[in-house]
């Protein structure tokens, strides 16, 4: 299923690709997560929106972008999300791929730091991030810190 792929600075989303992102996330951080936690945390207005549109118009994937100093001192990718309809596709590492790309085109070739879900360690190790520092608990769920050199 090819997916239609956007980058947009949080200022130039509209307001129904704004509450398609937000429901997406909810869908999956809060609601299939089982995880009551604040997602609307005040860097989206320092994002970049990385949206990926199935045919039919749904969200399909969705991830921040950040340059380097605001939410690690790398640049970041983070809230990286597929919507439960979608998966099983290869969807995911299209998403990723797209996210590391997006970031290079952004901020030129560079560092990236994500803080992921320790099941999803080896997902990320495939794209050639590593594990630095200690693991940590992040509303109850196990995450680390990766970088990709």
């Amino acid at each position: 299923m090819p997916l239609t792929w956007t980058l947009k600075p949080f200022a130039d989303l509209t307001t129904t690709e704004l509450y398609a992102l937000l429901q997406l996330r909810s869908e999956v951080f809060v609601v299939e997560q089982t995880c009551p936690f604040q997602d609307i945390d005040g860097l989206d207005q320092t994002a970049w929106h990385l949206l990926g549109h199935a045919p039919n118009g749904e969200l399909a994937a969705y991830a921040r972008l950040f340059g380097p100093g605001i939410a690690f001192p790398e640049a970041s990718i983070g809230r990286v999300v597929s919507s439960p309809r979608h998966r099983r596709t290869g969807l995911g590492r299209e998403l990723l791929h797209e996210s590391i790309e997006g970031v290079g085109q952004l901020f030129g070739p560079q560092p990236i730091q994500i803080g992921a879900q320790l099941y999803l360690q080896s997902f990320y190790e495939s794209f050639g991030f590593r594990q630095v520092g200690e693991g940590y608990l992040e509303d109850d769920i196990p995450h680390i810190h990766m970088v990709r050199a």
